[in-house]
């Protein structure tokens, strides 16, 4: 509910103002000097809340965050963005209550059509009216994740999944053990990329997989960094699942199914062979 949501909010934006997120700060600052002006990110978020979206100085803050972010891929980047643009990504969750009865739901999804957005924006193909083209996309991806939910015949039920256990290597050699993980790390991300470009989950169900399967995250905490409800973050890394192990079931049986009978190599076929030879 919204009194629950506002709870993140404020947990957020207390999170920000610690001393991790202010040495990022301070990073910025030290080639951008329109952020010289800003003590803290608090002082930032009032700055980029308040006047009109179209104020372009609002551009001077989100690209030096967003090229940054582009390079790194820290996740606190996307806490700072989500505590900036929190008030409009609530108005789009709001404006759209008929769109889902389910509010806590509703502004999930709105988040991950949130990180998408930011994740997929290149700052150096638009340098300008950032705040218009983060909100808008937002907004169109936000309407994608609905719409696809609107033509599915049926919905994907989500069960609990196997956990993904490592198993021990029994190796000594510590190098060894982390190429071998790696490797390990690599093929399950290029499986799960696969699944994202097939369409069958996007891709903020495919960061969410990459944060927890991958890296070996809870999705609490991994809900802990982006701001939103863990238990919501819980139940969409199941239905992910689901998807993807619904999948590969039905494409391991229809591997099955059209696979060659194997050759007969019984009486008759003897018989047959030593006709062949006569």
């Amino acid at each position: 509910m919204r009194s629950g949501r506002n709870n993140d909010r404020e947990r957020l934006e207390r999170e920000i103002l610690g001393e991790t997120y202010t040495s990022l700060l301070l990073s910025l600052q030290q080639t951008d000097g329109f952020l010289r002006r800003f003590r803290t990110w608090a002082d930032t978020i009032v700055f980029m809340r308040q006047g009109s979206s179209e104020d372009p100085r609002k551009d001077e803050v989100l690209r030096p965050i967003l090229r940054a972010h582009a390079i790194d891929r820290d996740p606190r980047w996307l806490s700072v963005l989500l505590a900036i643009f929190w008030p409009g990504l609530g108005s789009i969750a709001n404006r759209k209550a008929g769109w889902d009865a389910d509010a806590d739901e509703r502004w999930q999804n709105v988040v991950w059509a949130f990180l998408q957005t930011v994740c997929k924006l290149d700052p150096a193909k638009r340098p300008d009216r950032l705040v218009q083209k983060i909100i808008n996309d937002t907004f169109h991806r936000f309407h994608e994740e609905y719409q696809r939910s609107w033509n599915r015949s049926e919905r994907e039920v989500a069960t609990d999944p196997k956990q993904f256990e490592d198993q021990p290597s029994g190796d000594d050699d510590l190098v060894l053990d982390q190429i071998d993980r790696r490797f390990r790390q690599e093929a399950e991300i290029k499986r799960l990329q696969e699944h994202m470009e097939a369409g069958r989950i996007s891709e903020a169900d495919f960061l969410l997989l990459i944060g927890t399967r991958v890296y070996g995250k809870s999705a609490a905490e991994y809900a802990r960094e982006i701001g939103v409800n863990g238990e919501l973050t819980r139940k969409r890394r199941l239905r992910a699942e689901a998807t993807i192990r619904k999948f590969e079931k039905k494409s391991k049986s229809m591997s099955r199914s059209i696979a060659p009978a194997p050759l007969s190599l019984g009486r008759g076929g003897s018989d047959r062979q030593r006709r062949t030879h006569r």
